[in-house]
């Protein structure tokens, strides 16, 4: 007989891919759960891990062993929803982790909407960029990630959250005033191979769409300056530092001074922008109104025409 517990253990090595993260997430020592992994595969009867030196990975059978642990982790989701909604839980805390730009644009308006239509539900914030958010709702530390679509967005943990589109936005670029292409309608990105540009931090996932794009209009841009902050970025081009791409709704709420914003021509950029759930979680009564607010919010966007109508895909 295979004890549960032990799955849920060898689950959290294969999310979080080290005993000592494991152990961390589970409020356990490394030993303790060296242990219960042992006993795991006295249990089983097979090897589930490698072991080389300190390190350790998962074996084919460990493999298999631990997606039938994301399976019954998701079927416990599903009979706590379920058991919420037999007993109508509409009241609760409901934690959201998301980016500054989508708590700005899209959490407040809909905790502010949620505290009119749905008083009893109570949603607590975290700012998380990157994967951060992700990793917030894998450990319980959160119910809802709102996330940027990047590289590392279908890991390992790909089978154990369920993602859904939010909305999709474009990116403007920033020119400082007398660039050379600053009166023209839109900019063309080849134009700027030459000039130094400002990016947020690489692991940010707008980073990684900057770089692409740069790219993909074939050069690699010199990163002169590093921020996460788009007013900062803002700051910067308005003082002559360089150039940049930005999330349109990044300059929804503020007008940058001494700053340039084109179109970029051609196809643009994209950042998409998707929720995440524990799999199983996404029907519990508590979270339908936060995503019922969240999807408001994003499609308000939309309407007051801070982005334009691009179908989530």
């Amino acid at each position: 007989m295979i004890d549960p517990r032990r799955l849920r253990v060898l689950k959290a090595l294969a999310d979080h891919g080290t005993v000592t993260a494991a152990a961390k997430i589970l409020y356990m020592s490394p030993s303790a759960v060296s242990q219960q992994l042992a006993a795991l595969e006295t249990e089983t009867g097979h090897e589930l891990l490698e072991r080389r030196g300190r390190m350790v990975r998962l074996t084919a059978t460990g493999t298999v062993l631990a997606g039938y642990a994301t399976e019954i982790a998701a079927h416990l989701e599903r009979a706590e929803a379920d058991l919420a909604a037999v007993t109508e839980g509409l009241a609760g805390t409901v934690t959201v982790a998301a980016f500054s730009t989508a708590i700005t644009e899209v959490v407040a308006p809909a905790m502010a909407a949620l505290g009119t239509r749905a008083p009893q539900v109570r949603v607590r914030v975290k700012d998380a960029e990157g994967p951060v958010g992700q990793r917030l709702v894998l450990d319980g530390e959160a119910d809802i990630a709102i996330a940027v679509e990047h590289r590392d967005t279908l890991g390992r943990n790909g089978d154990s959250l369920l993602r859904r589109p939010l909305y999709d936005e474009p990116f403007d670029a920033l020119l400082p005033p007398g660039h050379p292409i600053a009166e023209r309608t839109a900019a063309d990105l080849t134009a700027l191979a030459g000039d130094p540009w400002i990016t947020p931090w690489p692991g940010n996932p707008v980073h990684d769409v900057v770089l692409r794009a740069c790219e993909d209009a074939g050069f690699q841009p010199e990163v002169l300056c590093l921020s996460d902050d788009f007013r900062a970025v803002c700051a910067l081009v308005a003082a002559g530092a360089g150039v940049a791409l930005v999330p349109r709704s990044a300059l929804h709420t503020f007008k940058p001074a001494g700053v340039v914003v084109r179109p970029v021509a051609g196809r643009s950029p994209v950042r998409r922008v998707f929720t995440a759930v524990r799999r199983g979680s996404e029907r519990h009564p508590l979270l339908n109104p936060v995503f019922e607010a969240l999807r408001e919010s994003a499609d308000q966007l939309t309407t007051l025409g801070a982005l334009p109508r691009i179908k989530a895909e």
